[in-house]
């Protein structure tokens, strides 16, 4: 593998440095300019040379919460398709979710995926396992053999649905205990959502559509950070997207419970308004909220009450969104554009600088799914899982153009911020000037 030296990056954000990859490794990284303890200066010698002055040089980035829905909906998306779309928007790791046909509740099933993201190459897979079988919330799945097995699974999660039996719920924290595992839960009251369409609140009063209102996320989120606190487990809330989601995290942090949560890039961004449009492609769950809750949303990434930005990168083929709102399916796809909108809404207006991003884009969402090899420093020694992106860019989004097999994007006709021009996957480039090499 050769050699290849970034030149002039700015390191998180900070002064610009030259960082050599030799092989899967950083080798080295100088101040541009300087002198390294032998005396010389980094020497390219016959590295290929990536000239990346007034660019940001990250750790690549990690996503806790994806679909790639291979096995089973391969119309929508594959393994290979979504892990392209990963590595465009600058991500060395995604987290593939288990409601694919047939569920991910088994070792098999699991085996098959991490398989998949092996033969793939643009960007790591780690499976995540159901915590039911079936998805059903009736009987515990696999979760030692989905462990034991060659994809190591840490994360499990029902996601799509919530796992709403307390008594489920409280034996699976119980179980991922024995190996350090956590439980995702997407926070949803099945009872309270019946025949939900959109967020419960004025706008779905005045279109006379179903509402999905906050307290059947938040009454989840409650009785889940009190369980895990009484059983010493861990464990994490999925696509968190209400203020009172919030408060109830920042409570229990402040008791020490071990709870993390995530946020998505489209409840950083959009709010509920939108549906007044009709236009399925804001049909999502949990909802679009308010303006209020976006706010509080932001506000909480900035001060780390929500650990990480996970995207729930969702596809559908064309028929299951170009359909009216109702028949609609729920969801977005967001790998493409998950660091432009967080560029938008926290960089620049303030509330994360660039080393902040690599916090809660790469070092924590590693951390959560104990991943190896990703989210960590940009530094010698260190796998060269990077990611180089031109914050200067501007450019109006064009579903057209991605990697991802399905163009089910909210974002189409917007202009948003930043391009990811390089990502390199242990020294090997998977994007190159902003195109899959």
């Amino acid at each position: 593998m050769s050699k290849i030296l970034i030149r002039g990056a700015k390191v998180l954000g900070g002064e610009p440095q030259d960082v050599l990859i030799d092989g899967e490794t950083i080798a080295a990284t100088a101040r541009q300019g300087e002198i390294d303890w032998s005396g010389v200066g980094i020497d390219a010698g016959d590295a290929t040379v990536v000239e990346a002055e007034g660019q940001v040089l990250l750790p690549g980035l990690v996503d806790l919460h994806t679909h790639l829905r291979e096995p089973g909906r391969e119309d929508s998306e594959t393994v290979l398709t979504g892990t392209k779309a990963a590595a465009v928007g600058g991500f060395t790791a995604v987290h593939a979710m288990a409601n694919t046909f047939p569920v991910a509740d088994t070792a098999g099933v699991v085996e098959q995926v991490w398989r998949l993201g092996k033969e793939s190459g643009y960007c790591d897979v780690q499976p995540i396992g159901a915590v039911t079988v079936g998805l059903e919330g009736k009987q515990l799945a696999e979760l030692g053999a989905m462990h034991d097995s060659a994809a190591g699974v840490k994360v499990f999660s029902d996601d799509g649905k919530c796992v709403d039996d307390a008594v489920i719920m409280r034996r699976a924290l119980e179980y991922v205990k024995a190996f350090d595992g956590v439980v995702a839960q997407h926070a949803q009251e099945p009872r309270l959502t019946e025949g939900a369409q959109m967020n419960e609140g004025i706008v779905s009063a005045e279109l006379g559509l179903g509402g999905w209102p906050a307290v059947a996320e938040e009454s989840i989120i409650a009785r889940d950070v009190l369980l895990a606190a009484h059983v010493g487990s861990r464990v994490h809330i999925c696509h968190l997207s209400t203020a009172g989601s919030v408060e109830i995290v920042r409570w229990a942090k402040s008791k020490g419970w071990n709870v993390t949560a995530e946020v998505t890039p489209h409840h950083l961004l959009l709010t509920d308004e939108l549906v007044r449009s009709y236009n399925p492609v804001y049909k999502v769950n949990p909802p679009l909220r308010t303006e209020a809750d976006v706010l509080a949303l932001r506000e909480a990434l900035a001060d780390g009450t929500i650990d990480c930005v996970a995207t729930d990168h969702a596809p559908h083929p064309h028929e299951d969104k170009d359909c009216e709102w109702a028949a609609a399916a729920m969801g977005m796809v967001g790998l493409e554009t998950a660091l432009s909108v967080v560029q938008q809404t926290m960089v620049e207006t303030g509330l994360l600088d660039w080393a902040g991003v690599a916090d809660r884009m790469s070092f924590r969402p590693a951390a959560i799914g104990r991943l190896d090899g990703h989210g960590r420093p940009v530094s010698a020694g260190e796998p060269a899982n990077l990611t180089l992106v031109d914050p200067a860019y501007r450019g109006v989004v064009d579903p057209a153009g991605f990697a991802s097999r399905s163009r089910n994007t909210p974002y189409e006709g917007r202009e948003l911020p930043g391009r990811v021009t390089h990502t390199f996957l242990r020294g090997r480039a998977t994007v190159v000037d902003g195109k899959l090499a």
